[in-house]
């Protein structure tokens, strides 16, 4: 086939975040925004690709997509090239490629934008090469796109957002467990419960290949208590280590760890009960965690959740790793549109600038649109 069309979505994480680069859980589950690719084989070597949401096209030859290569691309392009480059160095036979990308997911809200772009590339030139795209090859996928990310974009993520892109499954959230990188899928009856997530973007964007920036900072002083307690990763701590770590920033981070992971197994055994201000509740102990021990809030994503909860909801956190970017809130279906105004009259209020609201319930991952 000359070409293949594929769509990849965002995601919501609801519980579980700064735990899958410390071997900890998460509990995300795919959305209906996303991105879509459209893969068009080539007759020469030549690298072609153009998005909707820049102006300028970028064309390369597959020779460019080298580590060293990375450094002459602009940023955005280095997310494309990247799944290329591991693509190949995974021995996939890439022909010259043009890439047309396109996606209603916003950049830098906390809805992995990036890995909806890298997901929906690996899908398209994966079915324009006939690489397969069984449940079996998902999982390798996702590490592939991960590593474009890590490697070659540069952003230190721990590989949640490209599992729940390829992995998601309609009215299910994943359970995924990084300490063993197993994977359950669990029941999320949003719907039949009379619930949506309400996703608020602040406007804020966060950047996570940003080497200064907050979210490198975090995992570093993650990997620094890891390193004081002869653990590899964070996540494999008890409870009572805590006490071990002298400093108190270092202790901050890994109690919110060790605890978040444990609000992932809270809001799993809440939802099988059917018990959702539970699940609300715990919602909103991590955000005061990472707003607390995790230092990773801002003040716009911290009015929208204590705004949120005054309005209605169950329960509201901010999503995605924060330092911007969105806030999520288990809502009353019948209640969205109130607590959704409330929102926006306390950032009116407050002098930030007017957010933007969607609501969102557990979608299917990745797959090929057209061929």
């Amino acid at each position: 086939m000359t070409s293949v069309t594929a769509r990849a979505p965002g995601r919501v994480n609801l519980i579980g975040d700064h735990t899958d680069y410390n071997g900890g859980l998460c509990l995300p589950f795919a959305i209906g925004l996303g991105t879509t690719t459209t893969a068009r084989a080539r007759g020469d070597n030549r690298v072609r690709v153009r998005s909707t949401a820049f102006p300028e096209v970028w064309t390369g030859r597959l020779d460019d997509l080298t580590l060293a290569g990375r450094e002459a691309m602009p940023g955005w392009v280095r997310y494309v090239a990247g799944v290329l480059w591991a693509a190949r160095e995974a021995g996939w036979e890439l022909p010259g490629l043009d890439l047309v990308i396109d996606s209603d997911l916003p950049r830098g809200s906390g809805l992995a934008s990036s890995a909806a772009l890298e997901c929906s590339v690996a899908v398209a030139v994966g079915g324009l090469i006939d690489r397969p795209l069984d449940p079996g090859s998902r999982q390798p996928l996702a590490a592939l796109c991960r590593r474009a990310e890590t490697e070659y974009a540069g952003a230190p993520t721990g590989g949640m957002d490209q599992l729940v892109s390829l992995l998601g499954r309609p009215d299910h959230a994943l359970l995924i467990d990084f300490a063993d990188s197993s994977i359950r899928p669990v029941p999320l009856p949003l719907a039949r419960a009379g619930l949506v997530v309400l996703v608020t973007d602040t406007g804020a964007g966060h950047e996570l290949a940003d080497g200064d920036g907050g979210y490198a900072q975090r995992r570093r002083e993650c990997d620094e208590a890891a390193a004081m307690l002869g653990l590899p990763r964070l996540g494999l701590a008890w409870p009572d280590d805590l006490s071990r770590l002298d400093d108190d920033v270092h202790r901050a981070r890994a109690r919110h760890v060790l605890a978040e992971s444990a609000r992932v197994e809270d809001v799993i055994t809440a939802v099988a009960a059917d018990d959702w201000e539970r699940v609300g509740s715990i919602l909103t102990a991590s955000h005061r965690s990472l707003r607390g021990d995790y230092a990773a809030s801002t003040p716009a994503l911290d009015l929208a959740v204590d705004t949120a909860v005054e309005a209605g909801a169950h329960g509201a956190r901010l999503t995605g790793g924060g330092f911007g970017g969105s806030a999520i809130a288990l809502v009353p279906e019948e209640r969205a549109l109130a607590v959704q105004n409330a929102i926006d009259a306390a950032f009116a209020a407050d002098g930030h600038p007017a957010p933007t609201h969607r609501t969102v319930l557990p979608c299917a991952g990745a797959a090929v649109l057209a061929t």
